[in-house]
């Protein structure tokens, strides 16, 4: 989750790619805050181990347009 900013999807599109070569962006799914302040950005990639999808959590988390990693 990020501030609805132009970029943040690219961003976030981005480093999915870096650790999933094959990931689709098509698959992204968007939900708004009510306020419409935020975006809930979700990605699902094919991840091969433990390590990898910790260095993607710890690459988002440390992003400055990502917020909130879940």
């Amino acid at each position: 989750m990020g501030e609805r900013v132009d970029g943040f999807v690219h961003a976030v599109t981005v480093i999915a790619k870096e650790f999933d070569p094959t990931f689709d962006a098509s698959t992204i799914e968007l939900r708004e805050s009510a306020g419409g302040k935020y975006l809930g950005v979700t990605i699902t990639i094919t991840a091969t181990s433990r390590e990898q999808l910790d260095e993607l959590y710890r690459t988002l988390s440390t992003h400055p347009m990502v917020k909130v990693v879940l």
